[in-house]
C-alpha cells in the first residue's frame, strides 16, 4: 500500500499513521524527518535542501521531490509507505505524478474546525519534562501542574487559538485542494472522525478493507 495522509493541522494524521504502520509493516515518512536525515546523511539532495535552510529559505519542491523519492527507493518502502505531511500543495502532487512516484492510496482524516481547536487549544504542556495533557480527555490531576515534576503547564504558542485558526486557513487555502486532485484520479478515501482513536482506527481499517 502506497498511501499518502491528508488531514487539518490536529486531525491526528501522526497517531493513525503510527497504528497503520504498525497493522500494515511498512514505514510512514513525515517530510521533516526525511529532510533531517537527507542533511545527517549529507546526500547531494540534502546538502541541497540544507543550503536553502541555512538562508533561512524555504526549500523548493523540486528539492523536496529528490529527497521523497531517495527516501521512497530504499529497501523497507518496497512493500508499501506512508506519506505524511507531503504533498500540502496542488504543485507538490503534481511534481510528485511527474516525478514518476506511484500512490494506491490517499486517505484523508475528517475532522470539523471547531474540534480542531478545542484538541489543540485544549492541549497543556510541561516546559520541564515535556509531559502533554488536555483539558478535557486527558486533565492534570492539580489543575495546570504537571503530575510528573510538578511544573506549571503552559500552552504552547501552536495551540494558541489564534495560531490554530491561521493554520486552519492555511490547511483551507492550500492542501484541502488535494481532495479533489485525487478524487479525479480515483484515489481518495475519506475516513470521519469517530471520536476516540481506536474508533477512527477501526473505521480507516474498514475504509481499506484490511481486517481489524
Amino acid at each position: 500500500m502506497k498511501m499518502i495522509l491528508l488531514g487539518a493541522p490536529g486531525a491526528g494524521k501522526g497517531t493513525q499513521a503510527e497504528v497503520l504502520s504498525k497493522k500494515l509493516g511498512i514505514p510512514t515518512i513525515s517530510t521533516g524527518n526525511m529532510l533531517r536525515a537527507a542533511i545527517s546523511n549529507g546526500s547531494a539532495v540534502g546538502l541541497a535542501a540544507k543550503s536553502f535552510m541555512d538562508k533561512g529559505q524555504l526549500v523548493p519542491d523540486s528539492v523536496i521531490i529528490d529527497i521523497v523519492k531517495e527516501r521512497l527507493a530504499q529497501p523497507d518502502c518496497q512493500k508499501g509507505f506512508i506519506l505524511d505531511g507531503m504533498p500540502r500543495t496542488i504543485p507538490q502532487a503534481q511534481a510528485l505524478e511527474d516525478g514518476g512516484v506511484e500512490l494506491t492510496t490517499v486517505l484523508s482524516l475528517e475532522v470539523s474546525d471547531e474540534e480542531i481547536v478545542d484538541r489543540m487549544s485544549g492541549r497543556r504542556v510541561c516546559p520541564k519534562c515535556g509531559a502533554t495533557f488536555h483539558v478535557v480527555s486527558h486533565p492534570p490531576k492539580t489543575e495546570g501542574v504537571c503530575d510528573n515534576c510538578g511544573e506549571g503547564l503552559i500552552i504552547r504558542k501552536d495551540d494558541a487559538k489564534e495560531t490554530v485558526l491561521d493554520r486552519l486557513n492555511v490547511y483551507h487555502s492550500q492542501t484541502e485542494p488535494l481532495k479533489d486532485f485525487y478524487a479525479r484520479r480515483g484515489l481518495l478515501i475519506s475516513v470521519e472522525n469517530q471520536g476516540s482513536i481506536e474508533a477512527t482506527s477501526r473505521a480507516i481499517f474498514r475504509a481499506l478493507g484490511i481486517g481489524e
